[in-house]
């Protein structure tokens, strides 16, 4: 789906840092748990002291590789580190560490539904590289401290193609990435925290044309400031354009009060970050029985397990790609239907009324009163004809609030039971037919609408509780 505003095609790449879940830093044995005081995490590898030297963390690499394995890429048999050097006060070598002529990953797509449209990312590489340290502000007194805990955190940055064409695909890419990543365990995606933060590289041009300046949306750490983000720089940079001025690349960061994106630096070239190999690491070489070891050792795939349900559940390729959103909904599903047997009703209560509920809470699959096991044997009971679906949400509406009771006891105390006395239902069905000579007429003489309004009075008349499938062979067999 191309986003065209004014006549411009809007063109979206992404650039991801995924905070790696080992626990130690990348070059060095200092803890990366969250939330220290600061600088208590920081040995005198992660300060840049004289005579210490980085070693590669094992255990980072497994992550990068296991990635690779996810999306398809190429895992190189020899990468280079790479000294990017730029001056922060929270970079304490007064380089980075990274990954740039030959990443640790390279190539792979991610592949995503946008509607009920399949989207494929590619992805250019994903590279490991090491984190600096956070600048601290305190506006009051006036001053900056240095935190230093982050520095030396094991990242993957993960770059893609400029292939998104609107605000709603690079934010359903995003999604994806987050699931693959914390899916198969590497990162625990926690953005508010910073262990996932997107950066989005935004340029307009008209259809058919070169691409244009691009401008880079730094640190988006929520999925609705990441829309709302990319909407406003793409009507920024048609308003310049529009009014004649050139844009400029620059790295921007997106305010949430206001709605705005603005300019905090030119954006860098690589050229301008001067890269040459570390001395102090050799190639990181990884030998295929070790690529292979990780792969034998990874869980079920999404995609994987989503061509599975198709396969064994029958289930339409949308309805598996929505059960496999993460590994808690696609297990509260295959364990509901490993009681009842029924997957695609099972598929559409998870994607429909448990997904509601569970938005208007903004909570996940984790929250759910509901357990697999009810969820079960509700749909039982709708397939075997005791409740209706009307009846069922009502059940369910129950069981939201008191989890504690079973769904059998719900429809007795409730009285939700279908009628499914033929003979009780034929003298409804008489009497309602009798009732409503205009109703008839008119649908003999041939208004299909008309059966509607009699099977909402035979609906009335029996309190709900008629099965709606003998309601209409009733009515249709009485009718002619």
């Amino acid at each position: 789906m191309m986003q065209l505003i004014e006549g411009y095609e809007v063109v979206i790449g992404f650039e991801t840092h995924a905070q790696l879940s080992t626990q130690s830093k990348i070059f060095s044995r200092a803890p990366t748990a969250f939330g220290a005081e600061p600088n208590t995490q920081a040995c005198a590898v992660d300060l840049a002291l004289p005579g210490t030297l980085p070693v590669m963390n094992k255990g980072a690499v497994e992550r990068a590789i296991e990635f690779g394995l996810a999306v398809g890429s190429h895992i190189a048999e020899r990468s280079v580190f790479a000294r990017k050097n730029y001056f922060y006060p929270d970079l304490p070598k007064g380089y980075q560490i990274s990954q740039f002529e030959i990443p640790v990953v390279q190539g792979g797509a991610v592949e995503f539904y946008l509607g009920d449209e399949k989207k494929s990312v590619r992805l250019v590489r994903a590279h490991l590289e090491e984190d600096a340290g956070k600048s601290l502000h305190e506006d009051f007194i006036g001053q900056t401290g240095i935190d230093l805990n982050r520095a030396g955190t094991p990242l993957l940055e993960i770059v893609t193609e400029p292939d998104m064409r609107s605000s709603a695909e690079a934010v359903a890419y995003a999604k994806e990435l987050h699931k693959v990543v914390t899916w198969i365990g590497i990162c625990d995606g926690n953005m508010q925290e910073g262990s996932f933060r997107c950066d989005a590289n935004v340029s307009v041009r008209k259809p058919g044309a070169e691409l244009g300046t691009r401008r880079e949306i730094k640190n988006l750490n929520s999925f609705k400031n990441m829309q709302q983000a990319i909407d406003y720089e793409i009507r920024w940079q048609i308003e310049e354009i529009e009014d004649g001025r050139a844009i400029q690349q620059a790295t921007v960061l997106f305010n949430p009060d206001t709605g705005e994106t603005r300019a905090m630096r030119t954006k860098e070239d690589a050229a301008d970050y001067r890269y040459f190999p570390d001395p102090d690491l050799p190639p990181l070489v990884i030998a295929r029985d070790w690529v292979e070891r990780v792969r034998s050792e990874m869980t079920e795939l999404p995609r994987v397990m989503a061509q599975r349900f198709v396969t064994d559940y029958g289930l339409s390729d949308y309805d598996a790609t929505a059960l496999t959103q993460s590994r808690e909904v696609a297990a509260y599903f295959e364990a509901a239907v490993q009681v009842c047997g029924q997957p695609k009703l099972v598929g559409n209560w998870i994607m429909g009324e448990i997904s509601r509920r569970l938005n208007l809470a903004e909570a996940d699959i984790s929250a759910c009163p509901i357990t697999p096991a009810q969820l079960a044997q509700l749909v039982g009971r709708i397939q075997d004809g005791t409740i209706s679906n009307n009846a069922a949400r009502q059940v369910l509406d129950a069981l939201w609030s008191e989890p504690q009771d079973t769904v059998d006891a719900l429809i007795e105390a409730k009285g939700l039971k279908q009628m499914n006395d033929t003979g009780a239902l034929e003298k409804i069905v008489d009497a309602v037919l009798a009732a409503n000579p205009k109703n008839v007429a008119q649908y003999r003489a041939g208004n299909a609408k008309a059966l509607n309004a009699l099977v909402g009075q035979i609906m009335k008349g029996s309190q709900g509780k008629a099965n709606p499938q003998q309601v209409n062979a009733l009515l249709l067999q009485k009718l002619g």
